[in-house]
């Protein structure tokens, strides 16, 4: 039976990652009520603006309900904004009151804009531990992570910097794979939520 992965759906590229959770064989939807994260296995937290999603994140009373689910060990993966948020601190967090407000599911600093604005995104080939060939990542506005906790795996660098981590049955990465057609890193978090069932 095919896993039920979710795909937050306040903000950012969910269409993108939908499609990309189908083709690595997971039963994918998208996730912007509690019932509806209550229904999935695991969720996907997209790229965007984590401010913006923080902010939504309380709107749609989806803040307490999405860290409750993550202490009991529901799987979860974050790409850019994702990363961001499923981070447990935030450095440039944003504006106070309109800050990017962390998840606390992965024991690492994340710094958001961390390779520049908008005209600094970039393209590069990475090596990304435990897949077969270099991974072409796409970097909008990415952040990078600056510290990570003693469980953390590191499993791509960009620019000396982790851009790729796992701990336990979280996932996160400062790129879009899901923009690339390149499906190893969805089919890699859908291996990891079969896994854990």
């Amino acid at each position: 039976m095919s896993p039920r992965i979710g795909v937050l759906a306040l903000q950012g590229d969910t269409r993108e990652h939908l499609a990309a959770l189908r083709a690595a064989g997971a039963d994918a939807s998208t996730v912007r009520r509690a019932a509806e994260l209550d229904s999935v296995d695991a969720l996907v937290i997209p790229g965007g603006e984590s401010t913006t999603m923080s902010h939504l994140l309380r709107v749609f009373e989806l803040l307490e309900p999405l860290r409750t689910r993550l202490a009991d060990g529901m799987p979860a993966y974050g790409s850019c904004a994702g990363m961001i948020l499923l981070a447990t601190e935030i450095l440039d967090a944003g504006v106070p009151g309109r800050d990017a407000t962390p998840l606390n599911a992965i024991d690492m600093t994340v710094r958001r804009n961390a390779f520049g604005r908008q005209v600094d995104s970039f393209e590069d080939d990475i090596d990304f531990e435990g897949l077969d060939g270099p991974l072409h990542a796409v970097f909008i506005r990415a952040p990078w992570v600056e510290r990570v906790g003693a469980g953390v795996e590191v499993l791509a660098r960009a620019a000396g910097h982790p851009v790729a981590v796992r701990q336990g049955r979280m996932l996160a990465t400062a790129f879009h794979p899901e923009v690339t057609g390149d499906r190893r890193v969805h089919q890699l978090f859908v291996e990891m939520v079969i896994d854990r069932a």
